[in-house]
């Protein structure tokens, strides 16, 4: 079950999804992260991040709405305060970084820099939908993309483009930022959404909107690698997006994705991870 992606080599292709599952241990109660392909760390700036107003989670017939706002200690506290005992569950590690300009970006790089082996990778969010508005999402934009990825070299490990489905263009984000550096792209990222409270008429969210996961967003995932792939074949590609089970890993494998990502699954079933990756192998041996 072991798979390369770009220069990394995972022993299995399932990890947990940026943002689903915390910075360090949290689900270490629950399964062996060790066991996993890698854990995705939820997404880091270079600084303290207060992130959005509460309530910030909604559930949905089928997934759930979330407005964070990218909430977190930043890149140095993480280094220093969590990042160790991570370690020490054996866990092969992937960080994820955020930015409200491409500035902040170069920042986050640069201190990951100084990050120990283990964390094999950078995922770079170029894509949360619940920050400042539909204008800030980078991954809309080609050009903009691409800076980003330039702009991260620093980090001094491969580089993942998590991009989003909220575009026509992810086709040609996805050129752009492999022309740029990106080893990988992540496909996809939540979807615009939003809900209003029965009770009060108003917004179920604090921020007002947010983004749209699990579920519900499984097909658009799916087409989403699949269109991706289709234009790059030689891209990696990780799929996520309403994977629960050892089926929806398949259908985003099939679709030419070379490993998965498990997320908002895991608020249901903190060892779904852990389930999924066991039903793809026994899947795999049945195929």
């Amino acid at each position: 079950m072991s798979v390369r992606i770009g220069s990394v080599e995972l022993a299995n292709p399932v990890m947990t999804a940026s943002g689903t599952a915390g910075y360090g241990t949290e689900l270490a109660a629950y399964l062996d992260l060790g066991a996993l392909g890698a854990v995705v760390v939820k997404s880091l700036a270079a600084y303290e991040w207060a992130g959005n107003p509460a309530p910030r989670l909604h559930p949905t017939p089928a997934g759930m709405l979330n407005a964070v706002g990218l909430q977190g200690p930043g890149i140095p506290y993480w280094l220093d305060h969590v990042l160790p005992d991570l370690l020490r569950t054996g866990a092969t590690v992937v960080a994820s970084i955020w930015g409200r300009s491409v500035d902040d970006y170069a920042a986050a790089a640069e201190l990951l820099a100084a990050a120990p082996p283990e964390v094999v990778a950078v995922e770079v969010n170029l894509s949360c939908p619940n920050l400042e508005g539909r204008s800030a999402i980078f991954a809309h934009d080609p050009e903009l993309s691409a800076a980003v990825i330039t702009a991260t070299e620093a980090c001094g490990r491969p580089r993942w483009a998590k991009l989003s489905a909220n575009t026509d263009r992810i086709v040609e984000v996805a050129g752009a930022v492999a022309a740029a550096g990106a080893e990988a792209v992540t496909c996809i990222n939540t979807l615009l959404g939003m809900a209003y409270d029965p009770v009060t008429r108003l917004p179920a969210l604090g921020a007002g909107g947010g983004g749209l996961s699990g579920a519900a967003i499984h097909p658009v995932a799916v087409r989403a690698v699949h269109d991706v792939h289709s234009a790059h074949p030689d891209l990696p590609i990780i799929g996520v997006g309403g994977v629960r089970s050892g089926w929806d890993a398949t259908e985003l494998l099939l679709a030419g994705a070379r490993a998965v990502q498990v997320g908002t699954a895991t608020f249901a079933d903190p060892r779904a991870p852990a389930r999924v990756l066991a039903e793809l192998v026994a899947d795999e041996g049945t195929a």
